[in-house]
C-alpha cells in the first residue's frame, strides 16, 4: 500500500535549484520532501560547473608554465599526467559532494526520496511507494545536453559534458560542435593541455555577446591555436579508424574535418519527460516548462525553476529562482524574475562577463544611450600581472544610470559582480566616480570609466555624438 506524504513543499530534483529551495525551507522548519532519482548535486556538481572549472584551472597552470619566460623564469612545455588530472577533478567533486548529500539534507529535516517522480493528477505526485500531496510543488529537474539532428551522429561515438571528464587521455585532436560558452571553455582548456582543437559553429560564436567584447576573446583563442569555423553547416558525421570525420560546408565550399574525439556543446534541453506534466495540467514543450514571471506554471500549485524552466541556465540563476519561490511560498510575498539583473560569465582566458543590457538591446529599448569604453592597457595591475588585452564597456542611460556592463579581460567574472549590483539597484556612474578603489587592482578600471564619463568633454552630449559619428565614418 502506498505511503501518503503531505509536506508543505515537495521539491523535484536535487541539483542547485532544488537543494536551495529544500535547504531554505527546512531552515524555517517547514516540512519538505525532496525527490531525486540520480546524483545529488545535479549537473553543476557532477558534470558541469565544478569539473569544468577544475579542468580550466589545470589548463591555466599549464599555460603559465609556457608563459613563464615573460616573468623572468624558465618557460617550458608542460608535461601532463592524465591520471593525476582526472583524479584531481574527482577529488574536487568529492570535496564538495557532502554539502549536497542525502545525509546532510536528512540532517536538516528534509525527507529525501531516491526515486523517479511522476504526477498522478494536479495535486498528487508518485515516487516509488509514496504518494506526495504537497501544498506546493517545485520542479527543479535541471537539463541535459541537447543532441543535434546530424546524419550519422547516432552511429558515431561522441562526448557531452556528462562523459567528457571520464576521458583517460587528452585527445590528440578534439572537435567541438558548438561555440557557446561551454564549447569555447573546453576548447581552450584542452588546447592548453596539449590537444589540437577545432570548433564548428553553425551561426556565430558567442552569439548572445557584445561583438566588440567577444572579438577580444575569440582573437585570444585563435592565438593559442584553437581553430574556429563559424557559419558552417555539418552535413554528416561518420566514424573512422582513429576517430571521426565531419563533412561540412562553409562560405568557401565543402570541407572535411577529421579528429579523434567529438564533443557536443550544442545547448541544453529541460528534463521533464518522465514527470507526466499533462496529468498535472502543466503546459510545456520539448525545451521548457511554461512559466510566468513569478516562476509559477499553469498549475497554480506548481513552480518550475532553474534549467527546467528553460531560461538562463546558470547555477546562480537557480539560486535566485529558489529565493523568489521561497519568498512566495513561505511569506506569501509577490516576486518576479528580472533576468536583466542576472550576470553571466564565459570562463575562457580572457574571461567575458556581462550584466544588464547590451548596447544593441539598450538602443532598441531606450533609444539614445551613451557608451563608455575603458581599455585594460591603462591599468597598472594589468601591466604588473601581464594580463594582456581587455576592455570594459558600459551602457549608460539618462542621468548617468547604468543600464549594462560588459567586460572582456582578466578577472571579468569577479569584477562583473559589483556592476550587477549597481544595475539591480538602479545606480548611476556617480557612485563609481566617487568611491575609492584600492591600488593596484583591476577594479580601478571601472572607476576610470566613470571618471571619463563625467569629464568636461564627456558631459557635452553634442561632443559625444560628434565623436561617435567620427568613429563610425572616420
Amino acid at each position: 500500500m502506498a505511503r501518503i506524504l503531505k509536506p508543505d513543499i515537495c521539491v523535484i530534483g536535487g541539483g542547485a535549484a532544488g537543494l536551495s529551495v529544500a535547504a531554505g525551507a527546512a531552515a524555517f522548519g517547514v516540512p519538505v520532501v525532496l525527490i531525486e532519482h540520480g546524483k545529488m548535486g545535479g549537473d553543476c556538481l557532477n558534470y558541469g560547473c565544478v569539473p569544468s572549472k577544475a579542468l580550466i584551472a589545470a589548463a591555466k597552470h599549464a599555460q603559465a608554465i609556457r608563459k613563464a619566460g615573460a616573468f623572468g623564469l624558465v618557460a617550458a612545455e608542460p608535461v601532463g599526467d592524465n591520471e593525476r588530472l582526472k583524479d584531481r577533478i574527482s577529488r574536487v567533486i568529492a570535496d564538495i559532494a557532502p554539502h549536497d548529500s542525502v545525509e546532510r539534507f536528512t540532517s536538516l529535516g528534509v525527507e529525501v526520496i531516491t526515486e523517479t517522480a511522476r504526477f498522478v493528477d494536479e495535486r498528487t505526485l508518485a515516487a516509488g511507494d509514496c504518494l506526495v500531496r504537497a501544498r506546493r510543488f517545485v520542479i527543479a529537474t535541471g537539463s541535459s545536453p541537447a543532441i543535434p539532428a546530424i546524419a550519422g551522429l547516432a552511429e558515431t561515438p561522441f562526448l557531452t559534458n556528462e562523459t567528457l571528464f571520464e576521458l583517460e587521455q587528452v585527445p590528440r585532436h578534439l572537435i567541438v560542435i558548438g561555440a557557446g560558452p561551454v564549447g569555447l571553455e573546453m576548447a581552450q582548456a584542452y588546447c592548453r593541455l596539449g590537444a589540437r582543437v577545432t570548433v564548428i559553429e553553425g551561426a556565430t560564436a558567442l552569439a548572445k555577446e557584445d561583438p566588440e567584447l567577444k572579438a577580444i576573446v575569440l582573437d585570444a583563442l585563435r592565438a593559442e591555436g584553437v581553430v574556429l569555423h563559424q557559419r558552417t553547416t555539418i552535413h554528416s558525421v561518420t566514424s573512422s579508424e582513429d576517430g571521426v570525420i565531419l563533412r561540412c560546408e562553409d562560405q568557401s565550399g565543402s570541407l572535411d574535418i577529421k579528429g579523434n574525439h567529438l564533443l557536443l556543446a550544442t545547448g541544453r534541453t529541460a528534463n521533464h519527460d518522465s514527470l507526466n506534466l499533462a496529468a498535472a495540467g502543466i503546459r510545456h514543450d520539448a525545451a521548457r516548462i511554461e512559466i510566468g514571471a513569478n516562476l509559477r506554471t499553469s498549475n497554480p500549485r506548481v513552480y518550475a525553476i532553474g534549467d527546467a524552466a528553460g531560461g538562463q541556465q546558470f547555477t546562480h540563476a537557480a539560486g535566485y529562482h529558489a529565493r523568489l519561490v521561497l519568498q512566495q511560498i513561505l511569506f506569501r510575498l509577490p516576486a518576479r524574475e528580472i533576468r536583466a539583473m542576472i550576470p553571466r560569465v564565459t570562463f575562457t582566458d580572457p574571461e567575458l562577463a556581462h550584466a544588464g543590457l547590451t548596447e544593441e538591446e539598450a538602443r532598441e529599448k531606450s533609444g539614445s544611450v551613451d557608451v563608455v569604453r575603458c581599455d585594460y592597457s591603462a591599468n597598472d595591475r594589468v601591466r604588473i600581472d601581464g594580463h594582456g588585452c581587455g576592455q570594459m564597456k558600459l551602457v549608460i542611460g539618462r542621468r548617468g544610470r547604468i543600464l549594462g556592463a560588459g567586460i572582456a579581460g582578466a578577472g571579468a567574472g569577479e569584477m562583473i559582480d559589483i556592476w550587477a549590483l549597481a544595475i539591480a539597484n538602479r545606480l548611476t556612474l556617480k557612485s563609481f566616480r566617487d568611491h575609492v578603489a584600492p591600488y593596484p587592482t583591476l577594479s580601478e578600471i571601472g572607476k576610470q570609466a566613470a571618471i571619463s564619463y563625467y569629464s568636461p568633454m564627456a558631459r557635452n552630449r553634442f561632443v559625444r555624438t560628434a565623436i561617435r559619428i567620427l568613429r563610425r565614418f572616420g
